[in-house]
């Protein structure tokens, strides 16, 4: 109820409102282009390719694009290759010198990075639609010339750029991530479908209410888990020696550092996500070979040991991208440096390198637990249902996902409130 009451109260002050129907018409584009279909296809095949069930993670991707992927549409790359582009650029960041010199520049760096992860996703996707094209769906060519095989990789290319420039412009004049709002609408878009197979399968007999229980059960604690560690924070105490300035006394007062259990919120689980489906769609460059089987065997949800493997490496890249885009986000030495300049200190703590390594000691631990949480909650549900058949792996990854991504969302519109003194339902 105070989500909604704070979209009510929003919806009421007329800039928000303009924004708020601006990202809603860019969704809105992205489900119809979600229907759209590429030319030159055979549906019936595409169907029965589906319908056959042992598709591993192209499964979980087809969720995530609303399914586009499966319908083989416009946006059946949906953003993936810009997720990608992304990952890649903020390691080769790291790694190359005159990219992270670009990086301290400040807004002209990073407008130029943003333009090489353009050309990145444009390359990206390009060597995808092949893949797909000439690799997954040959079978389901109408014809196989050059001519169609090349206007359907322009169409899938063209659509992946189109998705990425949508997310820029709800970034710029919407609400919201823009990227992770057009992933949200994806799998939002696919939960009336999936609860709708889930109880015909139950009035068939294939499901006993048991399973409809642990299910219903599972997403409820998901979602309670998600916003307790989303909201969860660690508030360090900063004290302001008093200092006068002319006549006037400034600092003495007393405050806070809101550290973040979850500090990077969503996003190492879509670029897990992202880099585990690489080695899935080099294999698709080579269908019915060893290295395909290999994969499909070994590196997929639904593989005779994939569900392990895949859950292991799943964890692991989510520990991994948790620490490396919390890093990104939050400098100790930067916070500690801003502190000093301004007569603030963290009381027992010295200020300087003490209070660097005080900050980035609380920061490791913290983010600890929240790196642990997703990928207990992106990977139980495989485990799960590689040992019982329960079919529940939806509600791990997507729960994680959407309300993550809701919440992040309701953060940013009631940030935006804060001027009108308007006190929301995040507290």
């Amino acid at each position: 109820m105070g989500m909604l009451r704070t979209i009510a109260q929003a919806w009421k002050i007329g800039d928000i409102r303009k924004k708020m129907m601006f990202t809603i018409l860019m969704l809105l584009i992205f489900r119809i282009g979600s229907n759209i279909p590429v030319p030159g296809i055979d549906r019936y095949i595409l169907r029965d390719f589906f319908e056959a069930g042992d598709t591993g993670l192209f499964a979980l991707f087809d969720i995530f694009s609303g399914g586009a992927f499966s319908n083989f549409t416009i946006f059946a790359l949906s953003i993936t290759p810009y997720i990608t582009a992304s990952i890649i650029l903020q390691l080769l960041t790291i790694a190359v010198p005159s990219l992270e010199r670009l990086a301290k520049e400040g807004a002209e760096g990073k407008k130029k990075i943003a333009q090489y992860t353009r050309y990145l996703t444009v390359v990206l996707a390009f060597v995808q639609a092949i893949g797909m094209s000439l690799g997954l769906f040959r079978t389901a060519l109408v014809d196989t010339g050059f001519f169609s095989v090349t206007v359907i990789v322009l169409t899938l290319s063209a659509g992946t750029a189109f998705l990425m420039w949508l997310g820029e412009q709800i970034n710029e004049y919407g609400i919201g991530n823009g990227i992770s709002l057009i992933i949200f609408a994806g799998i939002v878009s696919r939960i009336p479908a999936g609860i709708g197979m889930m109880f015909a399968n139950f009035e068939l007999g294939g499901l006993d209410i048991v399973t409809v229980i642990v299910f219903i059960l599972f997403a409820l604690l998901v979602v309670l888990g998600i916003i307790m560690i989303q909201q969860g924070q660690r508030r360090i105490p900063v004290q302001y020696a008093k200092r006068v300035v002319g006549r006037k006394m400034y600092g003495g007062q007393s405050t806070h550092i809101p550290m973040k259990v979850n500090q990077a919120g969503v996003i190492p689980v879509i670029f897990a996500m992202s880099l585990l489906q690489f080695p899935l769609t080099i294999g698709i460059f080579f269908p019915d070979t060893a290295f395909s089987v290999f994969m499909a065997n070994w590196f997929s949800p639904t593989g005779a040991q994939g569900a392990w493997i895949y859950s292991a490496v799943n964890a692991l890249l989510i520990i991994f991208f948790t620490y490396f885009y919390t890093s990104v986000t939050f400098n100790p030495m930067e916070v500690a440096g801003n502190m000093k300049a301004n007569g603030g200190f963290i009381p027992g703590i010295r200020p300087g390198k003490p209070t660097v390594e005080y900050l980035s000691k609380v920061l490791t631990r913290i983010t600890l637990v929240g790196a642990l949480f997703l990928a207990m909650i992106a990977t139980m549900p495989i485990i799960i249902d590689s040992v019982t058949g329960l079919g529940i792996g939806f509600g791990g990854t997507s729960l994680l996902i959407a309300v993550g991504v809701a919440l992040d969302t309701m953060k940013q519109l009631e940030n935006q409130m804060v001027m009108r003194n308007y006190e929301g339902f995040l507290k």
